[in-house]
């Protein structure tokens, strides 16, 4: 079974996943950074393929895409550094998020094809449109069993949320706002609304939520209205400060709490 169907098939709620962009904060940080989350109890990672115009991203994972890419990360040196992970004892679902340029350079069976090699479970393409995953994504993913997963905003339809419920597997990324990444100190009632309402549709897949989760209550309004949250930009910033993924672990934990 695709180890995110395990993990949500096992747990419902309460769950926690942390981004950060490979190649950031040194060039070779990407499986120590994995290992270091792993030790900690976080239930899964998103592992960011740096681009050159990461539009959804706000200015923290838009530097360090852009430090990654000047220390020479690319995808295929992501495979790399990917191959032999789970050999090391890594057991907790993997995600890669990037944009359409560079798996499309790669060509999408040849990145589903390494994805399954070295035990990556899903991918999130922002930029993906849904006729194409429909059409051309989707039959490759499911080959290599790989769970592609959609975002949603506040500005989706509910038609349009159904329609995506129906046609992909693993997860919903539910995004908090229609604007870039990057954290905040709290929700405002009309997001929380939103949340209520996707919450209330009885989708048949999990929802994590993502973008602006940074402290105790953003952590606990997502966490109360779907299967979890996903904290990148916090995160991000932590390690380009700290460098150490321990020490910047222990800090956005000391954050969550206040």
């Amino acid at each position: 079974m695709n180890r995110i169907d395990k993990l949500f098939k096992e747990r419902e709620s309460g769950l926690l996943s942390l981004y950060f962009c490979a190649g950031h904060p040194t060039p070779d940080s990407t499986v120590d950074i994995i290992q270091t989350i792993e030790r900690n109890g976080i239930d899964f990672i998103e592992v960011g393929i740096p681009f050159s115009d990461p539009m959804a991203d706000g200015p923290v994972i838009q530097d360090a895409a852009t430090k990654a890419l000047r220390g020479g990360m690319t995808l295929r040196k992501l495979f790399s550094q990917l191959d032999g992970i789970r050999d090391r004892g890594v057991r907790l679902p993997l995600i890669l998020m990037g944009y359409m340029n560079p798996i499309y350079q790669m060509g999408y069976e040849r990145f589903f094809a390494n994805c399954q090699r070295v035990g990556v479970d899903g991918a999130i393409i922002p930029d993906l449109p849904f006729r194409d995953y429909m059409e051309e994504v989707k039959p490759i993913a499911d080959k290599y069993d790989i769970r592609v997963i959609m975002l949603i905003t506040p500005e989706t339809s509910d038609e349009r949320i159904r329609f995506i419920d129906e046609n992909t597997d693993g997860f919903i990324y539910m995004v908090s706002s229609a604007a870039t990444t990057g954290a905040q100190k709290e929700f405002d009632k009309s997001r929380l609304e939103y949340f209520k309402k996707v919450n209330g549709m009885g989708l048949r897949h999990p929802r994590m939520i993502g973008f602006g989760i940074s402290n105790k209550q953003t952590l606990e309004s997502s966490q109360a209205n779907a299967a979890g949250c996903i904290i990148g930009s916090k995160f991000v910033a932590l390690l380009d400060q700290l460098t150490d993924p321990q020490v910047a672990l222990d800090s956005l934990f000391d954050a969550l709490r206040h």
